[in-house]
């Protein structure tokens, strides 16, 4: 069964890839705006993923990264694969640990980037070995690189649709 959501979520993204983050950005707000913090855990985390990713401020990305991950808390892998049979909410985590350990990290606030970034490296058994694998795992060890050096720079290689 087609789900009306999340494919309105896939179009905004889209806009994002294509260069248009502000469309993009205010599309999911509107979405967001439609279903809230009580929304289905689905919705929420996608769209909260997908959302902190259009925030050069790393405290409002971070503000959304963390709505991703508690709705992620909220979801099953029933909920998940009722969208895609092949989705394991365990996956979900080494990326979302991740983006909050960037975060924290771009924020300056190392200790809690360490225990983020000790998250997503205690998760990443669970990602397949395939080309989205390779690049969380590559993320992971840049952003525990950039944690030891205290580096607060936004990476080169973060995920694209900022500004």
């Amino acid at each position: 069964m087609p789900d009306d959501t999340m494919t309105a979520i896939t179009h905004a993204v889209t806009l994002g890839h294509e260069g248009r983050p502000d469309e993009a950005r205010e599309s999911l707000l509107t979405l967001w705006n439609s279903f809230g913090p009580q929304g289905d855990p689905l919705h929420r985390c996608t769209l909260a993923h997908y959302l902190a990713d259009l925030y050069d401020d790393a405290a409002e990305a971070l503000t959304w990264d963390i709505r991703a991950l508690d709705a992620a808390d909220s979801l099953t892998d029933a909920r998940t694969r009722q969208f895609d049979s092949a989705l394991d909410v365990r996956g979900f985590y080494p990326s979302l640990h991740l983006n909050l350990a960037d975060n924290y990290r771009r924020l300056g606030s190392f200790a809690a980037a360490r225990r983020a970034i000790t998250a997503a490296k205690e998760t990443l058994h669970t990602l397949p070995e395939n080309p989205y694998g390779t690049m969380i795992r590559t993320a992971v060890e840049e952003v525990e690189a950039a944690i030891a050096a205290r580096d607060t720079s936004r990476r080169a290689s973060a995920p694209t649709g900022r500004r």
